[in-house]
């Protein structure tokens, strides 16, 4: 059982009509859960839905996206991913969520973020007044739903200015590896890069040490 859980009820009525409904009148979420089998059969789709507020309480927790979830669709659990979620181009509120049911071996492909540590100690900016850029803040992996990481963690502690650490110097949790790259090392792109800013000689650096 996942730890990250999420509260639904069974919904009867369908259609962007009683959609419409729920989400202003009774502010609640409409999804759908979808996917598995049972004895070699694959399950039917099941639509729900979640309280706005509790919804959108979980979601400040970047772990929902990216986790398996315990979603409990009546007296029933059920183990899900978030699959997609539409928001308000807008308002931002959430609109209708797919959740996919998953076991520990099923394969995945996610959107994990990425959390860069020690950047602002690593001696390309503490020393050479180096400029980060984050060329990706997530990256697209493939796993099985067991082995799903949070996040993926990427270590600036020793980085120089000229740094670039692309999808291939990433170390990735074992059992998960990057979907580009799967594709063949011409899909190897960069994911941080440290520069000297435009205008600062290393002669001025030097000089200001």
């Amino acid at each position: 059982m996942s730890d990250l859980i999420l509260n639904s009820e069974l919904r009867e009525v369908v259609g962007k009509g009683a959609s419409r409904r729920l989400r202003r009148l009774e502010n609640l979420v409409p999804a759908i859960v979808y996917g598995g089998k049972t004895g070699g059969n694959a399950r039917k789709p099941v639509n729900v839905t979640l309280k706005a507020n509790e919804l959108k309480k979980a979601l400040e927790n970047e772990a929902y996206y990216s986790s398996i979830i315990t979603l409990n669709v009546g007296d029933k659990a059920e183990q899900v991913v978030l699959k997609d979620m539409q928001r308000h181009p807008a308002r931002d509120h959430v609109m209708h969520i797919d959740f996919l049911r998953v076991s520990k071996t099923t394969i995945l492909k996610s959107h994990v973020p990425v959390h860069f540590i020690n950047e602002d100690i690593c001696p390309a900016v503490k020393v050479g007044g180096a400029k980060v850029n984050h060329q990706m803040t997530s990256i697209d992996i493939i796993c099985a739903a067991g082995d799903l990481p949070q996040f993926i963690e990427i270590d600036l502690a020793e980085a120089e200015i000229g740094t670039i650490i692309h999808l291939s110097d990433v170390k990735f949790p074992k059992g998960v590896q990057s979907l580009a790259l799967s594709h063949g090392a011409d899909h190897d792109t960069a994911v941080v890069s440290l520069f000297q800013p435009k205008g600062v000689t290393e002669d001025e650096e030097t000089a200001g040490e």
